[in-house]
């Protein structure tokens, strides 16, 4: 019973953090210089990174498909297979989990060292909400980021994928292109845009949130961090399940 307590007493601390941040957003108003920083770190510094996990994703995505299509004699299907999974599914998920990875992560600990150098709390001594200046620009830059990183990782799973069909697989490229168009709309990207930005919310909230209220010293920035990365993925999973069912159930 105490661990049922424990975990809604933690579900409504992260909910006021989250209604706070974005109350201070409109009372303390947006530095915005920090949140093209911000984007720069989450958006350009990720590209690399999620260019190599793009291409194999994709890669290996028209290898399963085309095994299981070709024992029914249907191998040209990998192109409705690629479009269905990976835009729906896959791609969404490869980059918020990335993101989550290394931009979640980072925010976390670096709140979590302002936290232990008594930064934020010199911040609240003069006056200045540390939420404004601190996690909203975090906020609002993977809100920004993240759609964009999911079209680049679309297209470049897309493209990788027709690759392997084509020249590794032997699927006739016109067959492959017109299932993926035929399959694949613009409710499809929209879907994947949504998702996104939701799960933007969330990585940037969570992270926000375990990293504002970590305890000091070394021991608390890595128990953040930590906690911060596990609980984004299980909460992503999660409303990926909702968002699918909601979208397309």
């Amino acid at each position: 019973m105490s661990a049922v307590l424990n975990g809604v007493r933690k579900v409504g601390a992260y909910t006021y953090f989250a209604g706070a941040c974005m109350r201070s957003a409109f009372t303390h108003g947006v530095p915005w210089d920090r949140v093209v920083s911000e984007s720069y770190k989450v958006g350009v510094r990720s590209f690399p990174v999620l260019f190599t996990m793009a291409l194999f994703v994709g890669s290996n995505l028209a290898i399963q498909g085309y095994a299981a299509f070709s024992t029914l004699g249907a191998g040209s299907l990998v192109g409705m297979f690629v479009a269905l999974a990976g835009v729906r599914e896959v791609c969404p998920l490869l980059a918020a989990t990335m993101v989550a990875a290394k931009a979640g992560t980072e925010m976390a600990a670096q709140l979590a060292v302002m936290r232990t150098k008594e930064q934020i709390d010199a911040i609240e001594v003069m006056a200045i909400d540390p939420r404004s200046e601190l996690v909203v620009p975090s906020i609002i830059a993977v809100m920004i980021t993240l759609p964009a990183l999911t079209v680049f990782t679309i297209f470049v799973s897309l493209v990788s994928a027709m690759a392997v069909a084509v020249l590794q697989l032997g699927v006739d490229q016109g067959e492959f292109l017109s299932f993926l168009v035929g399959y694949l709309s613009a409710y499809d990207l929209f879907a994947a845009t949504l998702k996104s930005v939701v799960f933007g919310a969330i990585i940037a909230t969570v992270s926000g949130y375990f990293g504002f209220y970590s305890e000091r010293g070394a021991r608390g920035v890595g128990e953040a961090t930590n906690r911060a990365v596990v609980t984004m993925c299980i909460v992503i999973i999660t409303l990926n399940f909702a968002l699918t069912s909601l979208l397309y159930g």
